[in-house]
């Protein structure tokens, strides 16, 4: 599988303002074990990183499936995937 390419980042709170959303809802799938949010009517995919508790710092980002050619939102922590975090002003 490919990286995933990094187009957009945004904090939550910005990731609404620009939906024109109140709230995300993070729900579990049952049947595929896996979490997804809902905005409005839409969805995205949720890094597992939350399933083990690990999203302390919640961000948005639009990304890039190389393989499918396929974007979508995804729910994550700050400084996850793409390129790292060297400072923070």
């Amino acid at each position: 599988m490919e990286k995933l390419k990094f187009i957009e980042t945004l904090s939550v709170a910005e990731f609404k303002a620009q939906q024109g959303v109140e709230k995300l809802e993070v729900k579990h799938n049952p049947q595929t074990g896996k979490c997804f949010f809902v905005y409005g009517i839409e969805t995205g995919d949720v890094s597992e990183k939350f399933n083990k508790g690990q999203l302390t710092d919640p961000v948005v980002s639009k990304v890039e499936s190389p393989e499918v050619g396929e974007m979508f939102f995804m729910l994550h922590q700050r400084g996850e995937g793409g390129d790292p975090v060297v400072a923070i002003l």
